[in-house]
């Protein structure tokens, strides 16, 4: 594979990104709902190089679904159920406690213990120990915080997913990848010329891109594991819009091959290519539904652009959205019943979601320049792209609008979100 010297690939390894991602919360709403949760300190944890303590309750407060309580100077700190007063932390109106500790092994890694505590019940929920090194503080974490999210709320956690997205620094375009919270962020691509539509495959192993580094959009598939990549789409004209069918064997994409903007399906090593678009139109932007069947796409076959359906063997077309004469980007969520999509209204560029069953739509945000919407892989909140202070960067918000967080990299425009899949963590 040759690559221009206007690109460059990092094999193998990631190079660590020197811009820092700076995430903060913001949350409108919801407050009496949110689960009254005290997080205290590990016993031991400052053998570590973060509190393992900090990382868990900065996750659970950024959620929306909890509130966290001021936990004093307790000392000394529990490490079993029995040594809590659970009568004080009742009348604090905790309903659930953490506790747990950190131990240095014989073999120089550590071991992290935690505890989920019933305070009314006065009882233990979960209890997990890991086993882990120095680079894996954060990680075990989101998993520790992740497993209090689905105990309380009934949901999988997302803490321990991660994101990706286009920086751009002056002429360089990075496609970094980090922890959903914005942290340990890692350069997987770095040209001068533009990277866009990063979509994750299922299993969060490989990413499809679109990258401008031979002058003209072709689609890779990247290894997120081995750090090589390889050409799916680089035919006559533009290649672009990658999306991942659901077994991970396939994917979207949008062609001009043939004249105009055409949806194919193609395999994933670039063989295989079947057109199943057939009119005069510009057909752009699909994404498959979560059974694999199906497939939304924007077209402007109706005058404007509007957001369409069809099955992947082609056929009959369905149009889905008709409020207004610019809706695009349509996303569907993992339990397949929402959608979310960007609206123009009133020379604004607003994040919306539809409900598929209704048809009754919800406007998220108040934004003016938002694009490209991304699910969390259980649906609960969704990223997507904006601007702030004239740059680039990136938001998330609740389904139903009540959270919101920002992400923002210092003196850097960010584009193109996408949010992976759950991760196998055994």
């Amino acid at each position: 594979m040759r690559i221009v010297y206007r690109a460059f690939l990092l094999l193998l390894a990631f190079v660590c990104s020197s811009a820092q991602a700076q995430l903060s919360i913001q949350i409108i709403g919801g407050g009496a709902n949110q689960i009254p949760i005290g997080v205290l300190p590990f016993a031991g944890e400052q053998v570590l190089s973060q509190n393992i303590s900090d990382i868990v309750q900065a996750d659970l407060q950024r959620s929306g679904r909890f509130r966290t309580l001021f936990v004093g100077n307790v000392n000394p700190l529990p490490t079993e159920a029995a040594q809590v007063n659970f009568d004080d932390w009742k009348s604090r109106g905790a309903d659930a406690l953490v506790i747990g500790s950190v131990v240095r092994l014989a073999d120089g890694r550590f071991e992290a213990s935690f505890r989920l505590l019933d305070v009314p019940g006065q009882s233990q929920i979960a209890g997990v120990a890991f086993t882990l090194t120095a680079q894996q503080v954060r990680a075990t974490a989101h998993r520790i915080a992740d497993i209090i999210y689905e105990k309380l709320t009934g949901e999988r956690g997302v803490f321990s997913t991660r994101i990706a997205y286009v920086v751009k620094k002056g002429r360089r375009y990075e496609l970094q990848i980090a922890d959903a919270d914005g942290y340990d962020a890692q350069t997987a691509l770095a040209s001068y010329e533009p990277i866009i539509s990063p979509a994750w495959s299922p299993d969060g192993t490989r990413l499809a891109y679109v990258s401008f580094e031979n002058k003209k959009p072709v689609v890779y598939v990247h290894s997120l594991v081995s750090g090589q990549r390889h050409v799916v789409a680089n035919f006559k004209g533009s290649n672009s819009a990658p999306a991942w069918a659901p077994d991970g064997k396939q994917l979207a994409v949008v062609l001009s091959k043939d004249g105009g903007s055409q949806i194919y399906l193609i395999d994933a090593d670039g063989s295989n290519l079947r057109r199943i678009t057939q009119s005069d139109s510009i057909n752009t932007e699909p994404f498959f539904t979560p059974d694999g069947q199906t497939i939304y796409f924007t077209s402007d076959r109706g005058g404007s652009p509007q957001i369409y359906h069809m099955s992947v063997n082609g056929g009959d077309v369905t149009r889905v959205t008709f409020d207004g004469n610019y809706n695009v980007s349509p996303r569907i969520s993992p339990d397949g019943k929402t959608m979310a999509y960007i609206a123009r209204e009133n020379g604004r560029f607003q994040l919306k979601v539809l409900d598929l069953a209704s048809g009754q739509a919800q406007g998220l945000t108040g934004g003016e320049h938002d694009e490209s919407p991304s699910f969390a892989p259980n649906g609960q909140m969704i990223l997507y792209a904006t601007q702030s202070n004239g740059r680039g960067s990136l938001a998330a918000v609740s389904i139903d609008g009540r959270v919101k967080e920002s992400l923002s990299i210092q003196a850097a425009d960010v584009r193109e979100p996408a949010w992976g899949p759950f991760v196998n963590n055994n």
